[in-house]
């Protein structure tokens, strides 16, 4: 039931001394610790969100599983990457759309990290296809794609992330009016929160509205790339 807390002191207190201990003996060593205050409450509260989500959408799945689930599991995945150390020093929890096959799907996102806890709706680091996908729907219906973003619905709640291209894509006019948003590799709105309000007891309910916020940003990629939402 949606009336216990969630991600307390310890959650934080955890992930801090993960990141100035990232190795596998300080790990296995307090693997106990990481189960009872980051993984048993994140599972809590992605089975406590289920009824909420289903409200916003029947689309987007709250998937319990500690393996292959909403959450991400804590071990990184090293085989490409400078950095070697084995495990991620945050928490996240993506309500995917049920088509979606991976992160990059359309959903509704919770970051845990101290000093750097948010939610997220939208959709990140899209394939080049569905890219163009969105970015032709932004052409195609401009006045669409504002009032999805627009501050009176979503604006009140989030923040599109900041652009993350310099130049205007190849392909497309530099002088359109909607430029900025065609530069953008990342759909992304985000809201900043606190460690003590994901601790909340009422904290599922909170998170709804700020998802609900974004609805207007999530349907328009879902129509842009041809999911029903």
């Amino acid at each position: 039931m949606a009336n216990s807390r969630y991600f307390g002191a310890e959650t934080f207190a955890f992930l801090r001394q993960l990141a100035e201990n990232n190795n596998r003996q300080w790990f296995q060593q307090n693997k106990n610790r990481y189960e009872e205050h980051v993984k048993d409450p994140a599972i809590r509260f992605i089975i406590d969100f289920q009824p909420f989500l289903r409200k916003i959408s029947r689309q987007f799945i709250a998937d319990p599983r500690p393996v292959g689930g909403s959450m991400f599991r804590i071990y990184r995945d090293v085989r490409f990457a400078k950095d070697k150390s084995p495990y991620k020093i945050n928490t996240g929890i993506q309500f995917r759309h049920n088509l979606g096959k991976d992160v990059h799907a359309p959903g509704y996102y919770l970051h845990l990290e101290p000093r750097n806890v948010f939610a997220a709706v939208g959709i990140w680091h899209p394939d080049s296809r569905t890219l163009g996908k969105i970015r032709y729907a932004i052409i195609e219906d401009p006045s669409g794609w504002k009032r999805a973003v627009k501050r009176q619905t979503f604006g009140h709640k989030s923040r599109l992330a900041r652009i993350s291209g310099r130049r205007g894509p190849k392909g497309y006019d530099p002088s359109h009016p909607l430029i900025a948003d065609l530069k953008r590799k990342d759909f992304i709105g985000t809201t900043a929160l606190t460690q003590n309000a994901v601790a909340s007891p009422g904290f599922p309910r909170e998170f709804a509205e700020i998802c609900k916020a974004g609805t207007s940003l999530v349907k328009f990629l879902c129509n842009a790339i041809g999911l029903p939402f």
